[in-house]
């Protein structure tokens, strides 16, 4: 993890002029063995480009092989649709629109919603295998083979308002995280259609001509610096900057106080987006990020009250789990407890263990052991029981099938704050690129051979208040194959 203050800055390119000698020439140099680049990769050699992919471990991974492997998909697909779900592109592009989040890119947007189907093909054609089956329950990830998933905010109000819900996120045909199942997919369809791959090779420096073109990289290799030249373009996808302490501080602060980083502890440190940032390129949307304490599993949790230190509620609790965190952070000042009955607390089959704030045989003697202002949380559990004998929650608008009054004692608080639970980010921020990938200056300008995806960029989502499980996979690996096809379309310029 990085610590130099200078690590936050921007990293100087060197110029042609300087390089003695190329060490080897391509068509398209991916840096970057994560999903993003695995996908540039395979699309750049397929586009009949000589295609170099740098990986800075001994084995490509990325974040994507940290994760559990949803990928967002819609439309209609095979899956859906034998699971029963009708979806359209104008119902995928209705929610997409609201989970990108209000900063996002409406192009991205449409143009991945348009390509859904195809980009699903892509995936199967990469030897990804997806199961015909929905997984029916609210979980973070399928822990069985199964595929199908609500993995965002589909059900939970307000997107339920402007979509018809359907699920879309879309797990490979794997029992647990699928992740490393991806990559490893990805590296074989590289190795098998003549892509190069050279792992052990770590980037920091970008090199340009005299006229800002981006024509290649210094790479060291075995301890020896080699200067790699591209003929038609350089693509970014070394990830976020979750693992950089100091351009969190610098640019995503609320994000410095989450105690449990996301992603790939050899990158996710913000290289590509410094190198970027060095050969003209803006960053943008720099202070979002992805929060998350995930409350559930068990699904009981989500019919438990999550208020804020004054005893008030600020939040739908069906929410997906990053918008819930999210809203603890904004709203409540990163303080907050999930008040739960005996009916609703397990503490066997909690997905993160959390510390027992305060119990009471009676919400008022719970109310005054977490130091609540007598009668603040009696009246917010009230008045919600009062409504949840109706089956309805007409304040936050929980669905109803989350809806039961809290009425079995005792009573306890679960303390879901960022100084006292786990608490994990990521970044979502990046260097801004059209959708062909091609990254642009503070003045919209392009700068001529040098792309970006996946989360060295600012790419589909820009949220976390808004997100989806799937949204990082799918959109980096999207993303990157449309700025391997422009990269390789400029291999002859």
């Amino acid at each position: 993890m990085s610590t130099d203050s200078s690590s936050a800055l921007p990293s100087q390119p060197r110029r042609e002029r300087e390089i003695a000698s190329w060490h080897e020439e391509f068509d398209v140099i991916v840096v970057g063995l994560g999903v993003a680049g695995g996908c540039a990769g395979v699309e750049a050699n397929r586009a009949g480009a000589r295609t170099l992919v740098l990986e800075r471990a001994s084995r490509g991974g990325g974040a994507t092989a940290e994760s559990e492997g949803t990928i967002y998909f819609g439309g209609g697909t095979r899956v859906q649709k034998a699971a029963g779900f009708e979806d359209s592109l104008e119902n995928m592009l209705a929610h997409m629109t609201e989970a990108a989040g209000p900063t996002a890119d409406p192009e991205k947007v449409k143009l991945y919603c348009e390509g859904s189907l195809a980009h699903f093909d892509f995936f199967e054609s990469c030897g990804v295998e997806f199961k015909d089956t929905f997984y029916d329950e609210k979980v973070i990830f399928p822990p069985t083979d199964d595929c199908l998933i609500y993995s965002g905010n589909e059900l939970a109000y307000p997107f339920s308002e402007s979509a018809k819900p359907v699920p879309r996120g879309h797990k490979p045909k794997r029992e647990g995280s699928a992740g490393t199942y991806i990559i490893e997919s990805l590296i074989e369809t590289l190795t098998k259609e003549g892509a190069t791959i050279q792992n052990d090779a770590g980037v920091e420096t970008l090199i340009q001509d005299d006229a800002g073109r981006v024509v290649g990289v210094v790479a060291t290799v075995d301890d020896e610096e080699r200067a790699y030249r591209a003929q038609g373009g350089v693509i970014l996808t070394t990830g976020g900057f979750i693992f950089n302490k100091e351009m969190v501080a610098r640019y995503a602060p609320d994000l410095a106080k989450c105690n449990f980083p996301i992603g790939n502890p050899k990158g996710c440190d913000g290289s590509g987006i410094r190198m970027g940032m060095g050969a003209g390129g803006a960053a943008v949307n720099m202070s979002e990020g992805l929060m998350t304490t995930p409350f559930f599993p068990p699904p009981t949790h989500i019919k438990g009250l999550l208020v804020n230190a004054q005893g008030n509620r600020f939040i739908n609790e069906d929410c997906y789990h990053g918008r819930v965190t999210g809203a603890i952070m904004s709203k409540a000042d990163g303080q907050a407890y999930l008040i739960v009955d005996d009916a609703l607390y397990d503490e066997a089959s909690q997905f993160v263990p959390y510390k027992i704030a305060g119990m009471g045989e009676t919400v008022a003697e719970l109310e005054s052991e977490l130091g609540i202002a007598p009668g603040h949380l009696v009246h917010t559990v009230e008045s919600y029981n009062a409504s949840a004998e109706k089956n309805e929650d007409p304040t936050h608008h929980k669905a109803s099938k989350w809806v039961s009054p809290l009425n079995s004692p005792p009573f306890a608080a679960l303390d879901l704050s960022v100084d006292k639970s786990v608490w994990a980010a990521f970044t979502l921020g990046g260097l801004d690129t059209k959708a062909s990938g091609e990254v642009l200056t503070v003045d919209n300008q392009v700068i001529p051979g040098l792309y970006a995806a996946g989360r060295a960029s600012a790419g589909l989502t820009r949220s976390g208040s808004h997100y989806a499980s799937g949204m990082s996979i799918g959109g980096g690996s999207f993303f990157g194959r449309l700025a391997a096809r422009s990269a390789a379309a400029n291999k002859d310029s």
